[in-house]
């Protein structure tokens, strides 16, 4: 799947989006995210990726249910993304890559979202404490209204 009209939305509003997942009742959960688009760390596609807290119910939720909906918008205009999750973190190592890289992964991902951070340092420190994890969505669906 071509993510560059993603990428496009991800520089019009620093990297803000929406991502959705299914409650086990089958109500949706949505919330607002950074996100960006990047090569998955392991097999080099290029998904939407973002950081999510370690306690955060939807990493609960994709771990039962690995399926998500990302949705970038620019005033009236938007774009969004369906597919597999994967993630990457401290209680979900992924096949293929060191659990040592996490930091680095995490950091890629903050960037790759437009995030910069004056103290690299800090930003590992705060994203161990709070058992921050690499979330990957591969497109399945690319939409939009463009």
């Amino acid at each position: 799947m071509n993510l560059d009209k993603v990428q496009e939305f991800v520089a019009l509003d620093h990297g803000l989006a929406t991502v959705s997942v299914a409650r086990s009742d089958g109500s949706v959960l949505s919330s607002v995210v950074n996100a960006g688009v990047m090569d998955h760390p392991v097999d080099g596609g290029r998904v939407v990726a973002m950081v999510v807290r370690g306690s955060a119910f939807k990493l609960r939720r994709w771990r039962e249910h690995p399926s998500a909906s990302v949705v970038f918008r620019a005033g009236w205009q938007w774009v969004g993304v369906e597919g597999k999750v994967a993630m990457f973190g401290p209680v979900d190592p992924m096949d293929g890559i060191d659990s040592s890289k996490l930091p680095t992964v995490l950091r890629e991902v903050f960037k790759a979202a437009g995030g910069t951070h004056d103290d690299w340092d800090e930003y590992d420190r705060v994203m161990s404490e709070e058992g921050r994890t690499a979330v990957f969505v591969a497109p399945k669906r690319v939409l939009g209204s463009q």
